[in-house]
């Protein structure tokens, strides 16, 4: 592999306002534990607040997490709770949007979401979704435009299309 004939920086000019992305995301009954590893990565890249891992969603240390998050677990804020729901409460209390990512009737466009900050971003189980007690306490809905044949992405994918757009959404708003 060839060198680069540039030096990569960790952010670059554009960045240097944005301390931290004002996201958190919740993880709940998430069951793999390479897709919760893959949001340690995400988390740490995007410079996301912190990562609530809830109910049988898998928390370190463990070799699954450990093997995609290639030592990002140590540089991302995280807890675990069995219960989401008080978790969420005391977020909405302290100010967050909560944000289900998932489609449903009243979900809005990720591309036409105009996010309040801080915002807290809920993912559920791989097969059934966000539990009806967590989407119910719900600011929002959000779902991410499919245009093939599925309807869904790999919650760990979902992840970092979100978090990104809101670290653009809230880079244009640091301008």
């Amino acid at each position: 592999m060839d060198r680069l004939p540039f030096q990569v920086t960790r952010a670059g000019a554009a960045y240097q306002r944005i301390a931290g992305l004002p996201v958190a995301v919740l993880l709940d009954n998430v069951r793999s534990l390479y897709n919760v590893g893959a949001f340690f990565r995400t988390g740490d890249a995007a410079g996301i607040q912190k990562l609530y891992l809830c109910g049988i969603t898998g928390y370190p240390p463990k070799a699954g997490i450990a093997k995609t998050a290639l030592g990002s677990e140590s540089s991302v804020s995280w807890e675990h709770a069995w219960d989401a729901l008080p978790v969420l409460a005391r977020l909405h209390d302290r100010g967050y949007e909560l944000a289900a990512v998932e489609t449903t009737l009243h979900a809005v466009d990720l591309f036409d979401w105009q996010p309040r900050f801080p915002v807290c971003l809920i993912f559920g189980h791989e097969v059934e979704g966000i539990r009806p007690s967590l989407s119910e306490l719900c600011d929002t809905h959000v779902r991410i435009p499919m245009l093939g044949a599925k309807h869904s992405l790999n919650v760990a994918t979902a992840g970092g299309v979100v978090v990104y757009e809101l670290l653009r959404k809230y880079r244009a708003l640091m301008r």
